[in-house]
């Protein structure tokens, strides 16, 4: 399905259900089919995000993924007072993206058109480049700082994983490219090797732990990976953020997505993905299998991380150290790439010397 035609059905959607809520308003296009011609073809392996932006400050539990007139979208909310300025979203990397383009679906108050289009004209200004980077590197720290060794094994390790993984998208904001998220290290790459420094993607790879993963090992780890999925997905009782990821409807992305990284020779770039999906199903077991289900499907868990060079809380705690260890690196790729790339402009200033967004 092209684009535009599923950003048609997510748009009925808006109209047709979360319109009609109590609290709505309004509602934007957020993720990756932001980046995309509305002319190209939504890959099965990715969903559309939708952000409802809802008036109270504790919103509705977020959706998540379900197909709606064949079309898997997944919904968040977001509360409004989030989005009070065009300066406060133009420093998030996760949102401001969702405002480059014309993104908004429902409007009432006209509000987000407005924001979107201040954030539009100053989205690559280098100011607010360097802001998103910061801002994406804060957030590396902050999850590092969740790291608890009191926690099961898999909280332990999604703070450092996504702290890890965080690590690409200071790069791919530098280079005013989609933070994406399955595909992260794909895009890092890709953009490292347009700005002249594929040399310093292998560092990036390390601290991950992949870096000698191979094509074979990563396919025994997908394969033990799809089997814990699929009992895992039947489990689901307790509620967590990510429990929709955990469904037949998105196989698709946590499974098959993995597996073309796979069999396209990206089977390292697939590690990050499938770490995440194994926590989940872990996290499934860990709340609502009995004790000898998850002796079952514990150790495939550990021969994953243990290739990783996981194999406890020191370790983990020891790789946490290594990312910090990265991040003045990463910072002065980030600004070779913002000094380098022609589309970063400076800041029109005003004749009184104030910079105007507008």
């Amino acid at each position: 399905m092209l684009v535009k035609h599923a950003k048609a059905v997510a748009r009925q959607w808006v109209i047709e259900e979360a319109s009609q809520t109590r609290g709505f308003c309004g509602a934007f296009y957020h993720g990756s089919a932001n980046w995309l011609p509305d002319d190209a073809t939504l890959p099965a392996t990715s969903d559309l995000d939708i952000m409802v932006v809802h008036a109270d400050p504790i919103p509705p539990t977020k959706l998540g993924k379900f197909i709606y007139r064949d079309v898997m979208l997944e919904v968040s909310y977001l509360p409004s007072d989030q989005l009070q300025s065009a300066e406060l979203i133009l420093g998030q990397s996760h949102l401001a993206g969702s405002f480059r383009t014309t993104s908004i679906i429902l409007d009432p108050s006209g509000r987000l058109t407005e924001i979107q289009t201040i954030v539009s004209k100053a989205y690559a200004q280098r100011r607010w480049v360097r802001k998103r980077c910061a801002h994406v590197q804060d957030k590396i720290l902050n999850n590092l700082r969740e790291l608890d060794e009191a926690a099961p094994l898999h909280d332990q390790v999604v703070p450092w994983l996504f702290a890890t993984g965080l690590t690409t998208h200071v790069l791919l904001v530098a280079g005013l490219k989609n933070p994406t998220v399955r595909r992260r290290y794909v895009a890092a790459r890709d953009l490292l090797a347009d700005y002249g420094h594929l040399d310093f993607y292998e560092a990036l790879l390390d601290v991950l732990g992949c870096t000698r993963m191979s094509q074979m090992r990563a396919q025994q780890h997908l394969v033990a990976l799809t089997t814990v999925f699929d009992v895992a997905k039947s489990m689901v009782k307790t509620p967590f953020f990510f429990a929709s990821d955990l469904r037949d409807i998105a196989r698709p992305i946590a499974i098959d997505g993995s597996r073309d990284l796979i069999e396209r020779g990206d089977h390292r770039e697939a590690v990050f993905w499938m770490v995440a999906t194994y926590s989940r199903c872990q996290k499934v077991l860990y709340h609502d299998a009995p004790v000898e289900m998850q002796d079952r499907f514990s150790p495939g868990y550990r021969q994953l991380l243990g290739d990783l060079g996981i194999t406890s809380f020191a370790t983990l705690w020891q790789r946490s150290e290594h990312v910090k260890a990265l991040l003045p690196p990463i910072w002065e790729v980030a600004e070779a790439i913002m000094a380098a790339n022609p589309d970063i402009e400076d800041e029109p200033a005003r004749p009184d010397g104030v910079v105007d967004l507008r």
